[in-house]
């Protein structure tokens, strides 16, 4: 008697399927790759734009573009203004007090020799050796003296201004009545050559309001200042309907002369 046949083990059968697949694909030689990966290894990606975010931003403004070119005059006005007051408000407001101070001419001596020596003297209150005087009584540094101080004389009068800026009243009239007197210290030392001596004028009170621009001001003066840049804007910015002309496109020349003479 024969033996049985068997039935194939449905176990076998499905390795040897998949076997039998992943053979032929291994065969055809097609790798798994993933989707958006070039096909072939020498085959480069397709490139991406580098401003492809910025495709939202540009659909937000693409209402700003349709509207009138007059539009950009009245918002540059409106942002100058806008700056000028912010910067009015954060601005720390200065103060000025003014020291006066006159040149008097000894016996025997011209006037017009007084006024020759108050423009003199004028030129040197600014020196070290006037400012290094006054910084004990002004409690500062020679150099900061040197940035708050500023000195005027007359053409027609032997009279010296001295004046000084600070954030603070009193910190402004102790500056200048520092710098005056030191100023006349120094002139004195020399009256008995020169003939003329300095006596004080006018000493600095606190100014009771800041010298610095208001904000109003500062205000208006953007306002003026960012309507100036729209109206260069309109001039600069060319029009809607104006096309260039086709690159391709040539004027045409001059007939030769031959030819007029043909016709």
């Amino acid at each position: 008697m024969s033996a049985p046949s068997r039935a194939p083990s449905p176990t076998k059968s499905g390795s040897s399927g998949r076997g039998t697949s992943r053979s032929a694909s291994v065969s055809s030689g097609a790798p798994d790759t993933p989707p958006g990966t070039p096909d072939a290894p020498g085959e480069a990606a397709p490139p991406r734009n580098p401003l492809h975010h910025l495709r939202p931003l540009r659909a937000r403004l693409a209402p700003l573009a349709r509207l009138p070119r007059w539009t950009v005059l009245p918002a540059c006005a409106a942002l100058g203004a806008l700056a000028g007051g912010a910067y009015g408000l954060l601005h720390t407001p200065e103060y000025t007090a003014t020291s006066y101070v006159v040149a008097v001419p000894q016996a025997k001596t011209d006037p017009a020799t007084a006024l020759g020596f108050a423009q003199a003297y004028g030129r040197v209150a600014t020196q070290l050796a006037v400012l290094g005087d006054a910084q004990v009584a002004a409690r500062v540094s020679p150099t900061e003296l040197l940035d708050r101080v500023k000195v005027a004389t007359s053409p027609d009068a032997p009279m010296i201004s001295v004046a000084a800026s600070a954030t603070r009243p009193d910190d402004a009239a102790t500056l200048a009545n520092a710098v005056a007197r030191a100023l006349t210290t120094s002139a004195n030392h020399t009256k008995g050559s020169t003939q003329v001596k300095l006596l004080p004028f006018s000493r600095a009170v606190e100014p009771t309001a800041p010298s610095s621009l208001s904000t109003p001001v500062t205000a208006l003066v953007g306002l003026c200042a960012g309507g100036l840049l729209g109206g260069l804007t309109l001039l600069v910015r060319p029009r809607a309907g104006a096309r260039p002309a086709p690159p391709g496109a040539a004027v045409p020349g001059p007939a030769p002369s031959g030819t007029r003479g043909a016709e």
